[in-house]
């Protein structure tokens, strides 16, 4: 019994530290839902981005961190927040989405030139949720089963496959939150 119990409560914290359920994420409004899949609303977002050569391979991911840990104007150091948005197969924009607090009273300047703020208005997008490796063949193919989910709703793809990831490397594969989004055209 008392065993049952350790094993219970070890992996309950084994859990929340494997899902980065201490950082903060965007809010997000729930439209419709099926399975895995999801319609989303999103509200503004500010995000901290930088070109990506290799998925994450080429210390850009260390670049953002460098910005939240007080590599910009104002020496300011951020906190992290899920998830790390990628955009590409291999080639792309890495990004962090700026904590609300840090947004609404105006983010610091990186001092990366490669470093860039930008502003996301409030959106809609299609999602779907996946376990598993984040690497670009199990991403891809994520992709595609959101956009053949779009397409058989007859709902409007306005952009490319945004991918989510919510938690640190070396999270089982079975326990890691993955999503793929596709912004989408809002409903008249």
């Amino acid at each position: 019994m008392v065993r049952s119990l350790l094993m219970t409560a070890l992996f309950a914290s084994l859990l929340t530290a494997c899902t980065g359920g201490k950082y903060e994420s965007p809010n997000y409004r729930v439209l419709s839902s099926e399975g895995a899949f999801e319609l989303r609303d999103y509200p503004q977002l500010t995000l901290v981005s930088t070109p990506m050569q290799h998925r994450g391979e080429d210390g850009s991911f260390m670049k953002l961190f460098r910005f939240i840990q007080g590599r910009n104007d104002r020496a300011e150091k951020i906190s992290m927040t899920t998830p790390v948005l990628m955009t590409g197969s291999s080639v792309g924009t890495m990004s962090f989405v700026l904590p609300q607090a840090v947004a609404q009273h105006g983010a610091p300047t990186p001092s990366n030139s490669d470093v860039t703020l930008s502003t996301v208005p409030p959106s809609r997008y299609a999602a779907y949720r996946f376990s598993g490796s984040n690497n670009p063949a199990s991403s891809e193919v994520a992709a595609k089963k959101l956009v053949a989910w779009v397409k058989s709703h007859h709902v409007e793809m306005l952009g490319s496959p945004l991918f989510a990831y919510y938690n640190p490397p070396w999270t089982p594969g079975f326990l890691r939150r993955n999503e793929v989004l596709i912004r989408t055209a809002s409903a008249k």
